[in-house]
């Protein structure tokens, strides 16, 4: 009975079974089955593709609601009651001093003053320049105008990127793809759409090497064959450092738009895909 079970396996393992010894968690060496490498003419009819999640995170935190404006002047209250001086303040009381004897003849200062610079003096220049500071409006020109390609736009929330793509005979919505190459990684081929955007002056810290979210669509049918169905999408989150397109023709390309705004461009079904791996824009924004 033994023979023919042993003579099963050898089968298994020359029809295209192999197998390989590994160590596992430093313990001792496990043994696995796995396919080898598939004929070139059984390709998969599904394209794969690495989507990148480009976020900008917020620049300015939110207004304050009633509740936390009154925490925060109790917790300021708290912490100027139980300060200690600054130095400024020390200096204050001890020129505060000198002065005081000054004036009733206890205190001969035979040190030159004049270059010497008070604190009332410095006060007022300090004054001057805080009149001089002007505070950055929080609603900019982009929000006034919709400028939905503009990055300088809703400054306290999470802004993602979409851009346009010919699909068949039509124009869709998606986050930036580019289709995987054989030899890389799924991160590699996200990196490497990162690369395509805005002529490469785009930088970004992308947000580990796993994909965070999957998208499997059929293409339409008058480009849909037995060999091409459709394409699977491994999509990358990546948060914005520096760069920006360039506005020269690519005004209708492309849109920065909140997670509210998803939806006035994708369609629901990409849409809810991409919704389960974007945060709130109440909540934690980013990780850095």
């Amino acid at each position: 009975m033994a023979a023919p079970v042993r003579a099963t396996l050898l089968g298994v393992r020359a029809g295209g079974w192999r197998r390989c010894d590994r160590l596992w968690g430093g313990g001792l060496g496990s043994r696995c089955l796995a396919l080898q490498a598939a004929p070139s003419g059984s390709r998969s009819p599904w394209r794969l593709l690495g989507a990148l999640c480009l976020q900008r995170p917020p620049l300015i935190s939110k207004p304050l609601t009633p509740l936390q404006e009154e925490m925060a002047t109790l917790l300021q209250q708290i912490e100027t009651e139980k300060s200690l001086y600054s130095d400024h303040e020390l200096r204050a009381l001890d020129e505060a001093q000198r002065l005081a004897k000054k004036k009733t003849d206890l205190f001969d200062d035979e040190q030159d003053e004049k270059d010497i610079m008070h604190v009332q003096d410095l006060e007022d220049m300090w004054e001057q320049t805080f009149q001089q500071f002007k505070l950055g409006a929080r609603v900019t020109e982009a929000d006034e105008k919709n400028d939905q390609t503009s990055l300088h736009r809703k400054l306290d929330t999470n802004l993602v990127l979409l851009v346009r793509e010919k699909l068949g005979d039509h124009d869709v919505w998606l986050l930036p793809q580019v289709e995987w190459q054989p030899g890389e990684t799924l991160r590699g081929t996200a990196e490497r759409t990162l690369a395509t955007l805005s002529e490469n002056n785009m930088k970004a810290k992308f947000l580990g090497n796993a994909p965070c979210g999957y998208y499997k669509f059929k293409f339409p049918q008058a480009m849909r064959t037995e060999s091409n169905l459709g394409a699977k999408v491994f999509f990358f989150k990546a948060l914005l450092l520096t760069g920006d397109f360039s506005q020269a023709g690519k005004k209708s390309q492309h849109v920065w738009v909140s997670k509210e705004e998803l939806g006035d461009y994708l369609q629901p079904r990409y849409l809810a895909q991409v919704r389960k791996f974007l945060l709130d824009s109440n909540g934690l924004s980013c990780l850095w």
